[in-house]
């Protein structure tokens, strides 16, 4: 299991090795951060939604059980509306079984610092959203699991110390 921090990362031979090499496990997670080529583009992201697909569907193609996890920034400064619900149907779109979400939050020192920043509110309300959407389809996936036997990749004891967190 690994992490890409970034969807140009994931180069021809990666998604060739998920075809072929039994050892990796079929889940992915790969940062979007925005369903918005506009806000993708205000990000400095140097990605678009196209791409994002791309891979995604070579992946599929690769391994039909793979499975998709993603960071999404949510109120992005300039952050529509309309942008939103590109995330959103994103989101459903893909299925992601797994999703960290936050509300964007400006770091000193970066271009977007000083950019003008959309309502908190606004910016809640679309984090919980979000959230709920993403919870939701979770939930689903989990539920197919149910009675199923699967393999796990247990990464670390829980705090109890009597069960492990896997995936």
């Amino acid at each position: 299991r690994y992490t890409t921090s970034h969807p140009l990362d994931f180069t021809e031979d990666l998604i060739e090795a998920h075809k072929y090499c039994k050892k990796l496990m079929p889940m992915i997670h790969l940062p979007v951060q925005s369903g918005s080529n506009r806000i993708l583009k205000a990000m400095n992201r140097k990605h678009t939604i196209e791409d994002y697909l791309g891979i995604i569907k070579k992946l599929m193609k690769a391994n039909p059980d793979i499975k998709f996890s993603s960071d999404f920034i949510i109120g992005y400064p300039g952050e529509s509306d309309e942008d939103f619900k590109e995330t959103i149907k994103l989101i459903k779109k893909i299925e992601f079984i797994n999703s960290f979400s936050f509300m964007y939050s400006a770091r000193p020192g970066t271009p977007a610092f000083n950019l003008n920043k959309i309502e908190e509110k606004v910016a809640k309300k679309r984090l919980m959203v979000l959230q709920q959407t993403a919870e939701y389809i979770k939930s689903n996936y989990r539920k197919k699991l149910i009675n199923k036997t699967s393999k796990v990749l247990f990464e670390n004891k829980m705090k109890s110390g009597k069960r492990y967190f896997g995936r």
